[in-house]
């Protein structure tokens, strides 16, 4: 109809007899219309599917072995224990981050930004504890290897995010800040939520099932 206002949909997308003005429509999305969801959902995949095959050979040596562990004490545990409640905690202001972001809310997200580091920071200098307490070397035998494995291998995904982090924080604090920041911000948030879950069958691997 001539003369007639332009309609907006859902999306807000403006609808103006035949044409689709696409303008006012967002150039980013959060979730599963988020490339970069897709992104770190595969990195996750690959990641997790490592982290099972280790854990795997794991069991498989100790079914092998006359006795576990190989020539060595078990772990100490008090390092490991209170890094599990760092990471376990952690998942607050993670997840309040992430709403924060969901929300475009800038405050919320530089604020929950700094704790999200600070936690990571906390638990990596927790860590160094956690090495000099596996009581075997990475090349004392296939015990400790794959003890130092398990754990240098989360401790570089953990450190990966913890830099990504502090670079995400710059960005939203001096800028150039764009909308798919806050994006970037979300799926950050959901990839430290596979770092912590992650750990919870490693840490059960390392520290409890030699004491099985």
């Amino acid at each position: 109809m001539k003369g007639a206002e332009p309609r907006l949909d859902m999306e807000g997308a403006r609808i103006s007899g035949e044409a689709l003005d696409v303008r006012d429509m967002p150039s980013y999305g959060f979730g599963t219309r988020s490339v970069m969801y897709w992104g770190t959902l595969g990195v996750i995949v690959i990641e997790g599917t490592v982290f099972a095959m280790t854990l795997v050979s794991y069991f498989y040596l100790r079914a092998q072995a006359q006795s576990w562990p190989l020539g060595a004490q078990p772990p100490e545990l008090a390092a490991a224990t209170f890094n599990t409640l760092i990471l376990l905690a952690s998942l607050i202001p993670n997840h309040w981050t992430q709403r924060a972001a969901k929300a475009h809310d800038l405050a919320r997200v530089r604020i929950g930004m700094l704790i999200c580091i600070a936690f990571a920071l906390v638990f990596l200098i927790v860590r160094i504890f956690e090495f000099r307490g596996l009581n075997a070397g990475w090349d004392e035998n296939a015990y400790g290897s794959l003890n130092w494995l398990l754990l240098g291998l989360h401790t570089v995904h953990l450190l990966t995010d913890f830099l990504d982090t502090i670079v995400l924080a710059v960005l939203m604090f001096r800028g150039p800040l764009e909308g798919r920041r806050f994006v970037d911000v979300y799926e950050n948030a959901m990839y430290w939520d596979f770092v912590v879950i992650a750990w919870i069958p490693i840490y059960l691997t390392i520290y409890w099932a030699p004491r099985i």
